[in-house]
């Protein structure tokens, strides 16, 4: 493990990547799909070997290792920042190659596209029929899916926590930007590969083991193997990606997306699986900021939608029973959650919730939903819900200071810091999204989209909810009608959306380059 993580970032992930190749290729051998099993075999040896050819030709001895670390140590967050936006757009040209040779009938950009998608987490595919692509191409996919999913995890801890971004900036008293590392003179400070490595070693029996459990429980209601392992890697990694077309035609009925609801929990906060500074006198989870925020809009909005049906719907068609009604009130849940959560898995109610309440236009709230997005450094998209905390605790407190001018606000030094610094970059980058928003719909519509299909699509990409685009309206909009342009312009937004705007803001910054 110490030499491992003394590698280049990249290699570490070409090796990481070839390995996982062997999976789709043995389940091939075993489904007597020769050409998939080639296809994967071949990428599997030839980058694994390339990657080992790169570390050979790279290894240094430590005590040269560590003396160049010290001049490199300034620029340990430039360098941290590249490497991630090179993963995230590099990376997939590896990911794409067995891809592309397992499905002949389409081209490699397509194939990168697909695996941005998948590596980003947002779930968007080009083939909306899932017969096209066979089993092993769908393994695949999935499992780039869940190791973006991992990915995205260690590397908010591992790298966007030190230097105060993914929004660690709302509760830190620190610059966004402004890396925490510090160099000691009788101390080696860890590199991040070695600090990815060692938060890699800790959290992935934890990661892996929850979706083993959800990969058995889904197998034991009802779903075939194969379809149960590619939606728990999908919903360990929130990246809704299915290789049958959604949880609706998994055959696991209620008690599926019931298991399914209980584990997007997990992306509703950090602290699910982890705790900043643990200790034994730490509040209840359920006091945590982001999981107050997002229980309150998996009560409120479900609720109000469900009163909606005797306030705002004149007439409804058909033979209402109570189990439909409460069918209805489960699927507005669930639909909720998955899309705050950014996963876009869609329930089986959710139609019934839809006639229920009478929605004209459904895809306001889901949008809605997907922009305020998971927890910080979850496998969550968009702004995240701690953000939103900040912003809603700096309108109670000018609330009360209209009402009290001389009002003293409490709670704590904490808490006005996340009510003033917090709120205020919170608002800060609220407005980044919103002109990132409609900069890239403005791109879209000099391709000819019209302005609600370039809505969908950038709020699809940059909040990585990729089956947004098939619930958001009356008619399912497709990524397979875009063109090349179109689909270059939203991989782009997918990687915009994952390292977040504040992280690309950074790398702008004269200063930053400075050091």
């Amino acid at each position: 493990m110490n030499r491992f993580s003394r590698m280049p970032f990249f290699v570490q992930l070409m090796l990481v990547s070839g390995g996982t190749m062997l999976i789709p290729a043995l389940y091939a051998l075993v489904l007597r799909d020769w050409n998939d099993a080639r296809a994967f075999f071949y990428a599997a040896t030839l980058f694994t070997s390339l990657a080992g050819f790169i570390a050979i030709a790279r290894f240094r001895p430590e005590a040269t290792e560590d003396r160049d670390s010290r001049f490199d140590r300034d620029r340990e967050g430039r360098n941290q920042l590249l490497t991630l936006l090179g993963a995230y757009t590099a990376l997939p040209l590896i990911l794409a190659v067995p891809f592309s040779e397992a499905t002949r009938d389409t081209t490699f950009f397509n194939a990168y596209f697909e695996m941005v998608s998948a590596l980003t987490t947002t779930g968007a595919t080009l083939f909306d029929d899932p017969a096209r692509l066979s089993k092993p191409v769908h393994l695949w996919t999935a499992l780039v899916g869940w190791m973006g999913g991992f990915f995205a995890w260690i590397t908010a801890v591992a790298v966007l926590a030190p230097m105060n971004l993914g929004g660690f900036e709302v509760i830190s008293s620190r610059q966004a930007g402004q890396s925490d590392i510090r160099v000691s003179q009788i101390a080696r400070v860890a590199a991040a590969p070695e600090r990815m490595a060692r938060f890699t070693a800790k959290l992935f029996p934890v990661y892996f083991g929850l979706t083993l459990a959800l990969w058995f429980a889904l197998a034991m209601v009802g779903s075939p193997a194969y379809v149960a392992l590619c939606h728990a890697m999908s919903v360990m990694a929130t990246s809704g990606i299915s290789p049958v077309g959604g949880l609706t035609n998994a055959g696991t009925g209620f008690v599926g997306e019931l298991l399914v609801f209980a584990f997007l929990f997990l992306a509703l906060s950090r602290k699910t699986f982890t705790a900043d500074q643990p200790r034994l006198d730490a509040p209840p989870l359920w006091r945590d900021p982001e999981m107050k925020i997002g229980l309150s809009l998996i009560v409120v909005i479900p609720i109000l939608l469900f009163l909606r049906h005797w306030v705002g719907v004149l007439e409804v068609s058909g033979d209402w029973t109570f189990t439909r009604a409460l069918s209805s009130l489960w699927g507005s849940t669930f639909m909720v959650l998955s899309f705050l959560t950014t996963a876009g898995f869609e329930s089986m109610g959710w139609e019934e919730a839809r006639l229920w309440s009478g929605l004209q236009a459904p895809g306001v709230l889901l949008m809605g939903l997907t922009i305020f997005g998971g927890g910080v450094a979850t496998t969550a998209g968009g702004v995240k819900l701690i953000r939103l905390y900040a912003l809603v605790r700096h309108g109670e407190r000018e609330i009360e200071k209209l009402i009290s001018p001389h009002s003293v606000g409490g709670a704590g030094a904490n808490a006005r810091r996340i009510r003033r610094e917090g709120a205020y970059v919170a608002w800060v980058y609220f407005m980044v999204f919103a002109f990132t928003i409609a900069a890239v719909m403005m791109i879209l519509a000099l391709f000819g989209l019209h302005f609600e299909a370039a809505a969908v699509f950038t709020i699809s990409a940059l909040t990585t909810t990729g089956p947004l685009v098939n619930v958001v309206g009356d008619v399912p909009l497709s990524y397979a009608q875009l063109g090349d342009p179109e689909k270059l312009i939203l991989a782009a937004t997918m990687v915009l959306g994952r390292l977040e705007m504040l992280a690309i803001i950074a790398l702008l910054n004269p200063e930053f380059w400075r050091r």
